[in-house]
């Protein structure tokens, strides 16, 4: 790629450095803008989501929302909390190893492991309940305010994803802090 070019040179994306004539699926229409439907509703979500944040490590709050948003598969959110993390500082590493964090886990702290490993219980409930020992770790790395405060940033997340995945909201065009 070159810094000037013609109009008959290919050109790169600047969020993907795919050459501009190398054709990406088309992006999809979403199912429904929520928000303009129940505008209450989105409003009580970003108290409720204002309110969870409360106390809890903004750094440590983006890898929580980017790893339940993984496992949901909501692409919008992991596209405004992956920008928001790197915006904050939040290394490549760190973002790319998060999805296999368990055998990634020199990258995080051992407070780091014990929120991944709770928001995935929360996330998930595979089992129908967080199991004893993922609740305990967490106990013995953050105070019960702080467990708290984490408990409900992780139920906010996944309220998130649920509108996000349900109305097919388009990731991509978030800007890092849009909604802060």
């Amino acid at each position: 790629m070159t810094t000037n070019t013609t109009a008959t040179e290919a050109t790169a994306d600047t969020a993907t450095d795919i050459p501009q004539d190398t054709p990406l699926a088309p992006e999809h229409t979403p199912r429904l803008q929520w928000t303009e439907f129940a505008p209450e509703v989105y409003k009580a979500m970003v108290r409720l989501d204002a309110a969870a944040r409360k106390g809890v490590d903004p750094v440590l709050l983006e890898l929580v929302k980017i790893r339940a948003s993984q496992l949901n598969h909501c692409a919008f959110c992991l596209d405004m909390h992956t920008k928001d993390a790197f915006a904050a500082g939040e290394s490549v590493e760190r973002i790319v190893q998060l999805s296999a964090w368990e055998e990634s886990r020199h990258f995080y702290t051992e407070k780091e492991l014990a929120a991944l490993a709770l928001t995935e219980a929360v996330t998930v409930l595979t089992d129908g309940f967080v199991p004893d020992e993922v609740y305990e770790t967490a106990a013995r790395h953050f105070d019960e305010a702080e467990l708290t405060q984490l408990i409900a940033a992780i139920t906010v997340i996944n309220a998130w994803n649920r509108f996000g995945v349900t109305c097919r909201l388009v990731a991509g065009h978030y800007t890092a802090g849009q909604y802060k």
